[in-house]
């Protein structure tokens, strides 16, 4: 019997809105956020699905996109996720986008979308900034 003590957040309810249709939303992705890394965005430990998220090749975890490497994986997260803050935060499972259709005007703020984040199998309707 597991008796130890958790934690629960409860959000608003998911917005999906920026997804452009149905297509790939039963084939995401799964993945390990690096949580200490969200907290410079998202100093709630709340990260909105929709963000875009980079592989660490390093880690092997997923962080923010904010530049990256030649080679790293590019993915929308799927869902919002908890990363915790302060002593409860830590590596988070998530679900990635790789592929569908993504409507940038909807994206949450601080989505991190611009022309090199690009997620490559991803059809973005509307303008990409630069």
């Amino acid at each position: 019997m597991k008796l130890d003590i958790r934690r629960e957040t409860f959000t608003a309810p998911e917005n999906h809105e920026w997804l452009g249709s149905a297509h790939a939303a039963d084939t995401w992705e799964s993945l390990t956020l690096d949580g200490a890394a969200f907290l410079a965005t998202f100093p709630t430990g709340i990260v909105p699905s929709g963000v875009v998220i980079r592989r660490v090749t390093a880690s092997g975890l997923f962080a923010p996109f904010a530049g990256g490497t030649a080679g790293e994986r590019v993915f929308h997260l799927a869902t919002t996720k908890d990363v915790g803050t302060g002593a409860n935060n830590g590596n988070t499972p998530a679900a990635g986008l790789w592929h569908g259709q993504v409507v940038v005007a909807k994206l949450p703020a601080g989505h991190g979308l611009v022309t090199a984040s690009k997620v490559p199998n991803v059809d973005y309707v509307g303008a990409v900034a630069a």
